[in-house]
C-alpha cells in the first residue's frame, strides 16, 4: 500500500513539473524592433467651394431695361457694360438740370450788377445802407442757388452713368434672371446678375478644437502652422482628385459655440474653371511626421484609460505604460513617452500576452 502511495504521489509530481514546463515554453509572438522613422498621413474634411469674389450685381437707379449685353458664363473684365436701363428718362434730367445752370449763372450775373451799381449810388449818397445790402444779399442768394444748379447737374449725370450697369470686378457673369424690357430698380429682391471672381477659389471646412489643438502642437503655434503646414489636396464630387494643390490661409480663431469646430479657408488656384462656387469638395490635409517612434495599434493594450505595450526584455514580456498619439489611419500610434529607439516589443495580440511570458 505504501509503495503504490509513493507511486502515485510521484506521478502527480511529475505531471505538474512536466506542466509548468509546457507553461514555461516560449509563446510564438510577432516581434518588432522599434526605431525612429517618418510618416505622411493626410486628414480628410468636407468642404463647400467659394469664388474669392462674388459681387451681386444691383442698378443704381431703376428703370426699364433696354439692354443686356452679356450672357451667362460670360468673362467681363471690371469696367465692362452688363446692362442698359432707359436712359431718355435722365438724359431729360440732365438737360434739365443744364438749363437750370444756365439761369442760375444769369441770376448770378444780374445780382452782381444790380448790387455793383448800387455801390456806386450809395457812395454817392443816393441809396440807403439797406438798399446795398438787400442788394448784396441778392447777390450771394443767386450765388447759392447756382451752387444748387450745379449739384442737381451733377447727380442727373451721375444717374444717366447709372443707366450703364458695370462690373466692378474681373470674374464670370452668372444667371440673368431679368430679360430686356423688364423693369429693375435698387429695391428689387434678385440681383441682376453676380459677377464671381473665379481664377481663385476659397474652400471653407471646419475641424474640431482637438484636432485645431493637435495641429497647434505639432507645429507649436497658429502663425508657424500657416506658414510651414504643406499645400493641401483636393477631392473633387465626383471622386477625381484636383490636378492643383491649395494652401490654408486662416483659421477662424473662435470655436463655434454650437458645433465645437473652427472654421478654416484654403485657396486654390482655378486656372480650368473646374471649381464653381457653391459646389462641395473634400480637403485632404496631409501631417509629417519625422523622426517619431510609430508602433501598431495592435501592440497596444489599454486598462483604466492608460495605455501598455509589451517590451521584450530577456526573452520575456514586460508590460509598460506608454503614452501615445493615435494617427488619422485609426491603426497606428506615434509613441510619445514610454519606448526608446532600438527596444523590442511584441507587435500583435498584446491582449493575449502576459506580463512575465516568454515571447523568444
Amino acid at each position: 500500500m505504501k509503495h503504490f502511495l509513493l507511486s502515485a504521489a510521484l506521478l502527480i509530481t511529475f505531471a505538474a513539473c512536466h506542466k509548468q514546463a509546457e507553461n514555461q515554453q516560449s509563446a510564438p509572438r510577432d516581434i518588432m524592433t522599434v526605431n525612429p522613422s517618418s510618416v505622411t498621413i493626410s486628414q480628410n474634411y468636407s468642404a463647400a467651394i467659394e469664388g474669392r469674389q462674388d459681387v451681386a450685381i444691383l442698378p443704381d437707379v431703376g428703370g426699364k431695361l433696354t439692354q443686356v449685353k452679356v450672357k451667362e458664363g460670360q468673362h467681363v473684365n471690371k469696367g465692362d457694360v452688363l446692362f442698359v436701363i432707359d436712359q431718355v428718362p435722365f438724359r431729360a434730367a440732365v438737360e434739365t438740370a443744364e438749363a437750370n445752370v444756365e439761369a442760375a449763372n444769369a441770376g448770378v450775373a444780374t445780382a452782381e450788377l444790380v448790387y455793383r451799381s448800387k455801390q456806386i449810388l450809395f457812395n454817392d449818397s443816393i441809396v440807403s445802407d439797406f438798399e446795398l445790402q438787400t442788394s448784396k444779399n441778392n447777390w450771394l442768394t443767386a450765388k447759392s442757388g447756382l451752387a444748387q444748379a450745379k449739384a442737381a447737374l451733377t447727380i442727373a449725370r451721375n444717374n444717366l452713368g447709372y443707366t450703364e450697369v458695370k462690373s466692378p470686378a474681373n470674374g464670370f457673369v452668372g444667371t440673368l434672371p431679368y430679360k430686356q424690357g423688364a423693369l429693375v430698380s435698387p429695391q428689387m429682391p434678385k440681383p441682376l446678375t453676380v459677377v464671381s471672381d473665379n481664377s481663385e477659389m476659397f474652400v471653407y471646412f471646419s475641424m474640431t478644437e482637438n484636432q485645431m489643438l493637435s495641429l497647434v502642437r505639432h507645429y507649436g503655434s497658429v502663425d508657424r502652422a500657416l506658414k510651414e503646414m504643406p499645400q493641401v489636396g483636393l477631392t473633387l464630387a465626383d471622386g477625381s482628385q484636383y490636378a492643383h494643390k491649395g494652401n490654408i490661409e486662416t483659421f477662424s480663431g473662435v470655436i463655434d459655440k454650437s458645433t465645437g469646430a473652427v472654421s478654416v479657408r484654403a485657396v486654390f488656384p482655378n486656372p480650368d474653371r473646374l471649381l464653381l462656387s457653391g459646389g462641395s469638395c473634400n480637403v485632404s490635409i496631409p501631417a509629417e511626421y519625422t523622426d517619431v517612434l510609430i508602433i501598431p495599434q495592435a501592440a497596444t493594450f489599454e486598462i483604466q484609460d492608460k495605455v501598455f505595450a509589451y517590451r521584450v526584455i530577456d526573452g520575456k514580456a514586460a508590460a509598460t505604460q506608454i503614452k501615445v498619439t493615435p494617427l488619422p489611419d485609426g491603426k497606428r500610434y506615434i509613441v510619445t513617452q514610454g519606448l526608446e529607439s532600438g527596444e523590442r516589443i511584441v507587435a500583435e495580440g498584446a491582449g493575449l500576452v502576459k506580463d512575465g511570458e516568454q515571447v523568444e
